[in-house]
């Protein structure tokens, strides 16, 4: 009897742990001994309703608001600003000022912050860091005006604009393009006056590479060519000596419809009479001409070449003699200068550009097509004071 009822206690002891939902298993303080693992994450195995304070901060406990404070400032750092702390190491203390004070107005003030931190905090960008965290707020941002204030709209096109020329000037060239996507996460609209910064950058680093990159960014989004991108376009290819690369894109821009301006056609006529490519220069006179009355110094200059290509003196002096009557009086007095350069560099420059075969046949045409082209401008009475014995003189003229 002993031992059965032994074993009744032992088993009444066995089945005890079913009531776990009884208050008398919990400890007193079971509540503040959970609180540091809530504070930390939110365990997979707790119900929805447990899991609710975790991320929403609606905690009934004061003792639990008060142990909720680390978690947010782990979620700052690791949900909202993981990409600053693991990538960023010299952001300037500025722009990570200005990056704390609308992170903390998101975060914990849930409030948009004001235009002008956004604004002085592009002005205050000086190196790639700066930009890594000006396009990490920006995200935070998108998030933020969508979510909260339901604003689908992305920000303004003087924004965006201001930003890409930001990059450009940091030199963030890998964020500037990002700016030129139609769909990213930064609620960045994408233009053509964007792309336009990063051009002048590319321009003025004479650097063709990021160029082509550009060009298939706008294509692939959209956006459409202006005269001011064909004016940078063809600058860089003409700076890079890069005739290839113009022909390709003169091709695009006008198949687009793009109205060219003078000094695209300037630097287009240019460096197609300094290649020596007469078929090219005509196409694109025709071109010119439907568009524009009137040549340009530089324009009715290439025109000049391109009839003493052909071997037509005559012809060259007609359409100087024109621009001496048709330009202004202060764009007038660059002919002088214009021909002592058709004579002293365009010969060897456009002769070394030939076959090796059709180098001697061309100089020797130059060096008596050129002193009969200024012999007929002297007779339609055009003061002009050339020294044709550089063009017979200059070694390597026959070569």
């Amino acid at each position: 009897m002993q031992v059965v009822s032994q074993a009744r206690r032992l088993s009444r002891a066995l089945k005890s742990p079913i009531l776990l939902n009884s208050d008398r298993f919990l400890a007193p303080d079971f509540r503040f001994l959970e609180s540091p693992l809530t504070s930390l994450q939110c365990p997979n195995h707790h119900s929805f309703s447990s899991l609710t304070p975790c991320f929403s901060g609606m905690i009934q406990s004061n003792h639990l608001q008060t142990a909720q404070q680390p978690m947010y400032l782990m979620m700052s750092r690791a949900s909202f600003a993981s990409e600053a702390s693991t990538a960023e190491r010299n952001p300037t203390e500025a722009v990570k000022e200005l990056y704390d004070k609308m992170l903390d107005s998101v975060v914990v003030k849930r409030s948009m912050p004001p235009n002008a931190w956004l604004w002085s905090l592009l002005e205050n960008c000086k190196n790639h860091d700066d930009i890594k965290l000006l396009f990490d707020i920006l995200e935070k941002l998108r998030r933020f005006r969508l979510s909260n204030l339901r604003i689908h709209e992305d920000f303004n096109c003087n924004l965006c604009r201001e930003i890409a020329k930001t990059c450009a000037r940091v030199g963030a060239l890998d964020y500037g393009k990002k700016a030129l996507w139609k769909h990213n996460v930064y609620g960045l609209t994408p233009s053509i006056g964007s792309a336009h910064h990063l051009l002048l950058y590319s321009k003025n680093h004479n650097n063709t590479k990021l160029m082509v990159e550009i060009m298939k960014l706008l294509k692939r989004n959209g956006l459409p060519l202006q005269p001011g991108t064909a004016d940078i376009v063809f600058s860089i290819c003409y700076n890079t000596d890069n005739w290839e690369l113009m022909s390709k894109y003169s091709k695009r821009f006008v198949k687009a419809g793009v109205k060219l301006r003078q000094t695209t056609f300037d630097v287009w006529m240019e460096f197609a009479a300094k290649i020596g490519d007469t078929e090219t220069l005509w196409k694109i006179e025709k071109l010119r001409s439907e568009s524009m009355k009137q040549h340009s110094l530089v324009t009715g200059f290439s025109c000049a070449k391109g009839f003493l290509l052909e071997h037509k003196p005559e012809d060259a002096a007609g359409i100087i003699q024109v621009l001496n009557q048709t330009l202004s009086d202060a764009k007038k007095s660059g002919i002088t200068a214009e021909l002592q350069k058709l004579v002293n560099e365009w010969p060897l420059e456009v002769i070394k550009r030939q076959k090796e075969e059709d180098r001697k046949a061309l100089a020797t045409s130059l060096k008596s097509d050129i002193p009969a082209m200024v012999s007929s401008l002297l007779g339609m009475g055009l003061e002009v004071s050339v020294n044709v014995e550089d063009l017979t003189s200059k070694e390597g003229i026959l070569y």
